[in-house]
């Protein structure tokens, strides 16, 4: 029986390779005649540039950028075959913001060290980006991007903005034109399908799991509100637009710009040859740290689930805590879904030690499917 491997990263625990490394070695352990294969994998937030980097190869760079809140911060990304691939997490990700931060970060978070990766792309002569959006501790609908950029957020009396989603409740306008120079073409790799404002938009859907409380989720929506009718007087409207709510709304700002849009977890299937790995399995494991109902919403579970029911093969979802029903996982192909936290008895215990906890459900698993 030949078993491909191929989860996401398991939240700020495991990466995608540590994951998909600890999955195997409980599944061998339980079904040591089973052909294992590793295909870790990212669907636009952390881990892409390296799970890129493995596929691809090509050239990796770090830079000295801005943080989510102004501190400097170590982040790479790759250029390979004339394109370069930005990871925004890098830049702006939840996990640069210590949690006791998070509910002063959340509205003044900022992409302004994304913006500046972008222009160091920019700047080495590179004509295509690819921005992977995911993981991110902002809600500021990319006007740090903008800023790092040359675009300004303004006010009514034409002083910049302060950082930070809320601040841009009192946008009046944008001031200077974005510095793309030689950039072709900006592809926005999402790992949502989110729009930017409403129940399912970006500070209403993600904002508390920034640290955002019900009064900063409403002042940051106001501000998405009012953001999006001063991008759609540069460009068009895009609030509705599909993944203009990812990675706090820095989708939007990139949509605005003339981004394609696709999905990342697409992208990262096709780049680490998923597809022609699944042709030959048996059965497919994919997973994440927590399998809920915005896993639905075009995360990387659901690409790799669609890739294995294109082929016939049953695929199953490891994961550190699930929410999600029988019925709600079979409706985009995954046929078991097994937690962590459920298998061992609670988070605590899941979270003492993810890799050996995942393996030993793993193990189990792999037991029911000699």
């Amino acid at each position: 029986m030949r078993v491909v491997i191929a989860p996401d990263c398991f939240g700020g625990t495991l990466t995608a390779a540590e994951a998909a490394s600890a999955i195997a070695d409980g599944w061998r352990r339980g079904a040591p005649e089973h052909d294992v294969v590793l295909r870790p994998l990212a669907d636009g937030g952390p881990g892409f540039v390296a799970v890129l980097h493995a596929a691809l190869g090509g050239e990796l760079h770090t830079e000295t950028v801005s943080g989510p809140l102004g501190e400097p911060v170590r982040a790479t990304w790759l250029g390979h075959d004339g394109t370069a691939y930005i990871e925004s997490a890098e830049a702006a990700g939840l996990h640069l913001v210590p949690k006791d931060r998070r509910a002063e970060s959340c509205e003044r978070a900022t992409t302004y060290g994304v913006g500046q990766l972008l222009a160091a792309a920019r700047d080495r002569g590179y004509r295509r980006a690819v921005i992977g959006l995911g993981g991110s501790a902002t809600t500021d609908g990319g006007a740090g991007l903008f800023a790092a950029l040359g675009a300004i957020a303004v006010g009514e009396d034409g002083a910049p903005l302060p950082t930070g989603g809320s601040a841009l409740a009192g946008c009046a306008r944008i001031d200077g034109d974005l510095e793309l120079g030689g950039l072709d073409e900006v592809v926005a790799a999402s790992d949502v399908t989110n729009p930017l404002l409403g129940e399912h938009g970006a500070a209403v859907t993600f904002g508390p799991q920034k640290g955002a409380d019900a009064e900063a989720v409403a002042r940051l929506e106001a501000g998405m509100t009012r953001w999006a009718d001063v991008l759609a007087d540069r460009s068009k409207p895009i609030a509705d637009v599909e993944a203009a709510g990812a990675a706090g709304g820095l989708g939007a700002a990139l949509l605005a710009i003339g981004a394609v849009p696709t999905s990342g977890a697409g992208l990262v299937r096709a780049s680490t040859g998923l597809d022609s790995a699944v042709a030959g399995a048996d059965l497919v494991i994919t997973g994440e740290g927590s399998f809920d109902w915005q896993s639905l919403r075009g995360k990387l579970v659901t690409g790799v689930a669609a890739a294995a029911a294109e082929r016939g093969v049953p695929c199953l979802a490891l994961s550190g805590q699930a929410s999600v029903g029988r019925t709600q996982a079979a409706s985009v192909g995954i046929a078991e879904v097994h937690s962590v936290s459920q298998h061992v008895g609670s988070v605590e215990q899941a979270m003492a030690d993810p890799a050996a906890t995942l393996a030993d459900l793993a193990e189990h698993v792999a037991r029911q499917w000699r």
